[in-house]
């Protein structure tokens, strides 16, 4: 009865994990989908970190505890957040870096892609072209609702503070700006019908570049709304509300009227190319100008025109941007490969996209020719490690050649712990010959604009060796996870014929023994009742009572013999002295055990095996054999079991197989666990028993693959273990 209750045991643990795991997977999957998990949210700017934003387009970096994006590209966003968020606000202090463009705050985004309109979400910035605060809706497509600023209100000014508030609650859409510290311009505000109901928070900038910093976002109530709008504050005023609800008023989404964005060209007559410079003769110091487009502003300037591109220490200019055209004089210096303005001067002419990367190989950059220049170039990761002044140091292989790639840690933090040795990678950067960045070690170096400079073409190779080892270690615990499942299905297993035995001799106690009792008591009394003058009857009732008492003998031990020993809490030579000093109980036999060497855990099915060996052999030896000792002893070795049962009784001389019903069972019991059997033998010099068990062996560091494939050979083997 214990096996069913135990399978019906399992059947409950079973239901009882899985609810259980039901149960976590529906609160897993809540807590992700929750609209509020990781708010409120303050940005880490000020510790230079940002790894939880993400970038379409744009060169976004986080600059002197801001993040900045140099770029002019239309439409360029950063995002962050859970697609889940549903009523929160955003809010941050904003900075444009040129005019004829706007810069602002987007909230509930989702499918974002690299474009212009390219996302669904909400949109909230300023625009310095028409002085006024725009808030539109996005579906790779634009709606806008624009509200101009008083004309009492100064312009919208490039490198100015404004702190911008953009809030979505249901489908109401609020947006408000002020002059830092606290001197509010405008709001707002739109019930947008068919309102995108969740999706994360962003940057973003149009034609201009922009800085954001103490971006804040938290969930947002019916008092934020009034808070933003001015309605929670009652005035009795009426034509003062009135003339407030010309300047902030509820609008609604509209086509956005056409930009008229134009820029006035003021450039030198005297301006010279780049590549020009590599003439100027190294000895004689010459002033020159140079006129051409931002490639990269920080560790150091960086200008490109059509024939090459020049680096600018330590400029005298005004805030610049990737993509703005800019004039530049100052005095030539020039080594074999490089060519700086130095104490120079820099005008800007006006604002322009990023102009696009030369590709070429690395073999092309190694010469020298695309110093100062914007490339892009393949290689191989070589390794990666953390560089002095904050950056991240990235060293490459490209054929024979080898180079290096220095990133700004902030947003680079998160890339960098992403990328894997041997990855292929394809990146875009300033290339530079200079010693003071090579340091000798590589032929050029690649400054890195943002982590959106770097493309992922291959991962890894899956068979690298590092790959290799990792599989090999998972196939190893796969493999002793399924030796000691099926270790424990054979303990399972014979725990139930050991079960069943015990049924079987208890069965055989109260019947067959019994039985044979009574009828030997039945035969007594009969013989005790019949006259002395029969002595034929009297014979064969003492031959009957002889067989009966013969035959009770034999079923006592059977059932001995299928009676299980408790032998987990008792070691296997302790059990076989207790089982034979209860067969030469009364009698005049001695017993001896002895044991040596490592004595060590053994397998339960090894045990019992040996255990019915012995057991048989011991009941051999005081049947036939008469003894007066028997010897048994236990050696451990380094994976052998040695089992001797030794008597000094009359022996017999051994002469072709030993066919025996006794010898045979203990011949296959051997076999059933891959034990060499052996019986010697002689007349009157008594008899010996030998049984070499296999253990497994112990497990190290080096020996573990020869003992998973013994191991998993002897298991596969044992099909015919004796039952």
């Amino acid at each position: 009865m214990s096996r069913p209750l135990q399978s019906r045991q399992w059947i409950w643990v079973c239901l009882l994990i899985c609810t259980l795991l039901t149960f976590v997977g529906v609160g897993l999957r809540a807590y992700l989908r929750s609209s509020t998990r990781g708010l409120p949210y303050h940005d880490s700017f000020a510790q230079d970190r940002a790894d939880e934003w993400k970038a379409f387009g744009g060169t976004w970096d986080v600059v002197k505890g801001s993040m900045r994006n140099d770029s002019d590209e239309r439409g360029a966003k950063l995002l962050t957040g859970s697609h889940y968020w549903r009523d929160y606000l955003i809010e941050a202090d904003v900075m444009l870096l040129s005019s004829g463009g706007d810069a602002g705050l987007i909230i509930r985004s989702s499918n974002e892609e690299q474009g212009v309109d390219a996302y669904t979400g909400y949109y909230a910035g300023l625009r310095s072209l028409d002085n006024a605060l725009v808030l539109g809706r996005a579906g790779h497509g634009w709606m806008e609702a624009t509200v101009k600023f008083a004309p009492g209100h100064d312009q919208i000014k490039a490198l100015q503070w404004y702190h911008l508030k953009l809030l979505a609650y249901g489908c109401q859409i609020v947006a408000s700006a002020s002059i830092l510290p606290d001197t509010q311009l405008a709001f707002a505000k739109v019930a947008d019908t068919h309102c995108i109901p969740s999706g994360r928070a962003g940057l973003r900038s149009y034609v201009s570049g922009g800085v954001w910093r103490n971006v804040v976002i938290r969930t947002a109530t019916q008092k934020d709304v009034l808070a933003m709008t001015g309605l929670s504050k009652k005035t009795g005023n009426t034509s003062k509300q009135a003339s407030s609800d010309e300047e902030f008023g509820t609008v609604d989404f509209a086509a956005p009227s056409p930009r008229d964005d134009e820029y006035i060209f003021h450039s030198s007559s005297n301006a010279q190319s780049i590549s020009s410079l590599h003439l100027v003769s190294f000895a004689t110091p010459t002033t020159a100008t140079i006129r051409g487009s931002v490639i990269l502003t920080a560790p150091m300037l960086f200008v490109q025109d059509s024939t090459g591109g020049v680096a600018i220490p330590q400029p005298i200019s005004p805030s610049l941007k990737v993509g703005d055209q800019v004039e530049v004089t100052g005095q030539v210096h020039t080594t074999d490969f490089t060519s700086s303005l130095e104490h120079a001067t820099v005008h800007a002419l006006w604002e322009g996209t990023p102009i696009p990367a030369v590709t070429v190989a690395a073999s092309q950059a190694a010469t020298g020719a695309f110093n100062a220049t914007f490339i892009e170039v393949e290689g191989r990761l070589r390794n990666k490690e953390y560089g002095p002044n904050n950056t991240l140091l990235l060293n490459f292989d490209a054929g024979p050649q080898s180079f290096r790639a220095i990133m700004n840690r902030g947003r680079g933090d998160y890339l960098f712990a992403k990328l894997k040795p041997n990855s292929l990678l394809r990146l875009r950067g300033v290339c530079v010959v200079d010693p003071a960045y090579t340091r000798n070690l590589t032929p050029f170096v690649l400054l890195l604009r943002s982590p959106e400079d770097i493309d992922v073409l291959a991962e890894p190779p899956w068979f690298s060796a590092g790959h290799l080892i990792a599989l090999a270690f998972g196939i190893f615990i796969l493999a002793l996870f399924v030796n000691y499942f099926y270790t424990r299905v054979e303990h399972w297993r014979l725990r139930a014929v050991l079960e069943e035995r015990e049924r079987m001799a208890h069965e055989m106690h109260d019947t067959l023994a019994q039985s044979f009792a009574g009828i030997g008591f039945q035969l007594e009394a009969i013989r005790s009742g019949l006259p002395e003058d029969l002595p034929t009857t009297h014979q064969q009732l003492n031959l009957a009572t002889d067989l009966v008492r013969h035959s009770h003998e034999e079923a006592r031990h059977s059932i001995a013999t299928l009676r299980p020993e408790s032998r987990e809490s008792v070691d296997l030579l302790s059990a076989l002295e207790s089982c034979a000093q209860r067969m030469v109980e009364g009698g005049s036999v001695q017993v001896l055990a002895s044991g040596n060497g490592d004595i060590r855990n053994i397998p339960l099915r090894i045990t019992d095996t040996l255990y019915r060996i012995g057991q048989e052999a011991v009941a051999n030896a005081v049947r036939h054999a008469h003894p007066s000792v028997i010897k048994i002893s236990l050696h451990y070795a380094k994976n052998i079991l040695t089992m001797l049962i030794i008597d000094n009784g009359i022996g017999f001389t051994q002469s072709g197989s030993l066919s025996g019903f006794g010898v045979r069972g203990m011949r296959k019991r051997a076999d059933s666990i891959s034990a060499k059997f052996e019986i010697v033998s002689e007349s009157q010099k008594g008899t010996q028993v030998r049984v070499d068990a296999m253990l497994p062996p112990r497990m190290t560091f080096i020996s573990w693959p020869q003992f998973l494939w013994k191991y998993l050979r002897t298991y596969q083997a044992d099909d015919t273990f004796s039952r």
